[in-house]
């Protein structure tokens, strides 16, 4: 995936398995006229494209990861990895994000509930 996004375009990173991935894409069509689709069940993220979405975010990224998920439960729980280590998890493991996450310009907001993507098309709408 290109890490470099269109300052106007709504990206959306989810996952089309999940009902929450596809509310998400859902509401993004509803209200953005350009939609960058990321799906994780179907593209690779880079580890640049993910550590730029953890600093947008400004969240470390264990934080986006679902903890209840069962690969999360069997593979990853109680390790302590560094910045390095948990980019590699989420970067070979996308299925693992808790939410889907959208990204417009220098901003992105955790999509929990999905209707969360409006306030980040607000800002941008009055930020131009």
């Amino acid at each position: 995936m290109s890490t470099t996004l269109n300052t106007k375009e709504l990206t959306l990173v989810y996952d089309s398995t999940t009902s929450e991935g596809r509310k998400a894409l859902a509401y993004a069509y509803s209200i953005a006229p350009k939609v960058n689709k990321q799906d994780v069940s179907e593209v690779s993220l880079s580890s640049t494209f993910v550590r730029q979405v953890v600093k947008q975010l400004n969240v470390r990224p264990k934080d986006l990861l679902n903890r209840a998920h069962p690969y999360y439960q069997q593979h990853i729980r109680g390790r302590d990895l560094d910045m390095e280590g948990w980019l590699h998890v989420l970067t070979h493991n996308p299925g693992l994000l808790k939410a889907p996450i959208a990204l417009m310009g220098d901003r992105a907001v955790i999509c929990e509930p999905a209707s969360l993507i409006n306030t980040l098309y607000e800002a941008q709408r009055k930020a131009s």
